[in-house]
């Protein structure tokens, strides 16, 4: 058990949480604070006090919460979101002055803004050592370049996903979690890629929101093209509804009726 007080912190909307130690210092949810990072100085908000924490998850040694946020740290954090976008527009010009075949997505900044990460996707690998060159020259500090896939592309640009809402990554979905085309047949969805892909191109996140409970369920049900008893005689089923807690059967009469579970035998496998 850890003996610091330990609570966790978000620097960006859905962004990872990263775990600090609080000492004395007396912290409620949504409090802004300025911690100790390995890129220096940050300002972040926090997400979970002491009591939240699942130490199961933090790694030792944590570093430390300097002190909650005053007025001239809110106005320096002002400071860095304006030089993330100047060098997003800065490294978009060279980008294009150089010929580089590479998105520009976004840009972080430390707290005082001496340390920046700009975010890109490419196609291939690109060369861009004579880019940073510039860019460090421009912007007068650390700059680092880091590629990423689709996924991390959508999260960090947005968008409106298939159900009208804010896309689940840039709102509150964390980290990505493996999605695989077995839950979308779970859940009795169309395979068509188009219906059942994000606007990254990928398999929808929320293909995984209740794929486990899809299953449970259907563990309470007959098989599809199972023969069960009913009142009406013997049937073959021909779906089944895991929500309603249902089966579509076809009755040897070649009748189809849907019936609740409860109204059904079947022999289950062993």
């Amino acid at each position: 058990m850890f003996k610091f007080k330990i609570v966790g912190v978000r620097f960006r909307q859905a962004g990872k949480v990263y775990y600090f130690n609080s000492d004395d210092i007396s912290l409620e949810v949504n409090n802004l604070v300025v911690v100790e990072t390995s890129h220096g100085l940050e300002l972040g908000r926090v997400v979970f006090i002491p009591e939240q924490v699942m130490f199961s998850k933090v790694s030792q040694p944590t570093k430390s919460v300097l002190r909650k946020a005053q007025t001239e740290d809110i106005e320096q954090l002002q400071q860095s979101r304006e030089k993330e976008r100047e060098a997003v527009k800065k490294c978009r010009e060279l980008v294009s002055q150089l010929n580089i075949l590479m998105k520009v997505l976004s840009a972080q900044s430390n707290f005082d803004g001496t340390y920046i990460t700009i975010f890109f996707s490419a196609e291939e690998r690109v060369d861009f050592r004579e880019l940073v060159r510039r860019l460090r020259r421009s912007l007068k500090g650390r700059v680092e370049l880091k590629q990423v896939g689709a996924r991390d592309e959508a999260k960090l640009v947005g968008g409106i996903g298939r159900c009208g809402r804010p896309l689940c990554c840039l709102t509150f979905l964390d980290d990505f979690t493996p999605v695989s085309i077995r839950m979308a047949k779970e859940q009795g969805l169309s395979l068509t890629p188009m219906k059942i892909s994000g606007i990254c191109g990928r398999l929808l996140c929320c293909l995984g929101y209740e794929s486990e409970q899809y299953r449970m369920m259907k563990e309470k049900l007959p098989q599809v093209g199972q023969w069960v008893v009913t009142s009406s005689g013997k049937a073959k089923v021909v779906s089944v509804n895991p929500l309603k807690e249902t089966v579509l059967v076809e009755l040897e009469s070649e009748g189809m009726i849907e019936l609740p579970v409860s109204q059904v035998a079947w022999e289950e496998k062993r």
